[in-house]
């Protein structure tokens, strides 16, 4: 996960989460996003 930038986190999030993905999936994208201090309310 550290070769992805915070933006590109982002966008993987949102686009897992509009296509239903797996919830582990989504999981280790949001832990990652915690992790940084991402605001996950964008």
């Amino acid at each position: 996960m550290h070769y992805l930038s915070d933006q590109m986190l982002m966008d993987a999030y949102k686009k897992a989460k509009e296509l239903k993905l797996e919830k582990d999936f989504l999981e280790l994208l949001k832990e990652e996003l915690i992790r940084r201090k991402i605001d996950l309310t964008f």
